[in-house]
């Protein structure tokens, strides 16, 4: 006789137990973080932090975008990529037509747009650095403040004495074991609260079938391309919008994210 799978109270319950926060955060960047090669067609660098509900990602997440790819290639392996999915290549290259492939965006979108999740996010725009050197790395800059905006959250959630995951996409072992470092570091009180922060680095392989990681790599781009010009038309984005962490909770959802869950730096 099998048992029935528990259900979302009883599974987090167990996790506050063990010491976990109801919470798991899933991190993708768009652009890179070079300073001294800008390209000016898009001249940023993003880090998007995507937070959600364990119990909402579970139960609705994950199928929901299994659902997709069995609908449009016939099995789950698909991993969704920002790149691929608009330069159609690799698994992208089998849509019928135009028409297909808009359906799979509007599914896919609708799954973003019902997907609960806050986002945190920084984006350095390069070419507004008037010194370089003085100002370090990048990548270490915008993971300082997604951190910061994650601990602001799970303040205001009650969840700052359990653990929360944070999930890292593997890029290479000197970049990991860097990052790994500079996350222990602001952690440990490299912060502007000056205390310790409560967060768990896990670094994940590139051929993960992650739909977190897929999820934070489909919306770092369009943040990207709203700060570089927030004028133009960006449907992406306008989803993305209620979804930011912001100033005021859930009276000010779509309105003061500016500087709050979406920080630009300088």
């Amino acid at each position: 006789m099998t048992s029935c799978p528990p259900q979302k109270e009883q599974t987090e319950s167990i996790g506050r137990q063990r010491g976990f926060s109801d919470f798991v955060v899933y991190v993708d960047e768009s652009g890179d973080h070079s300073l001294t090669s800008i390209d000016q067609d898009y001249p940023v660098f993003v880090l998007a932090f995507c937070i959600f509900y364990k119990g909402h990602y579970f139960s609705h997440v994950v199928p929901q975008l299994q659902q997709l790819k069995f609908d449009y290639f016939g099995h789950d392996l698909v991993i969704l990529h920002e790149h691929e999915i608009r330069k159609e290549k690799g698994e992208f290259t089998t849509f019928k037509n135009r028409v297909d492939k808009n359906q799979f965006l509007g599914r896919l979108s609708e799954i973003i747009d019902g997907s609960n999740f806050i986002l945190a996010s920084c984006v350095i725009e390069k070419n507004k650095i008037r010194n370089p050197d003085e100002v370090g790395n990048p990548y270490h800059i915008a993971l300082k403040h997604c951190l910061e905006t994650l601990y602001d959250l799970i303040i205001e959630k009650g969840q700052q004495d359990l653990e929360t995951h944070v999930i890292v996409e593997c890029r290479g072992k000197k970049e990991d074991n860097e990052l790994e470092l500079e996350f222990r570091r602001i952690c440990d009180g490299e912060n502007k609260y000056q205390r310790d922060l409560p967060f768990k680095i896990r670094m994940a392989s590139k051929t993960s079938n992650s739909a977190g990681l897929q999820l934070a790599d489909l919306v770092a781009r369009p943040i990207g391309r709203y700060v570089i010009n927030p004028e133009q038309a960006n449907q992406a984005f306008n989803i993305l919008q209620k979804k930011f962490y912001c100033e005021g909770g859930r009276c000010a959802v779509g309105k003061l994210y500016d500087q709050w869950g979406l920080k630009h730096f300088p």
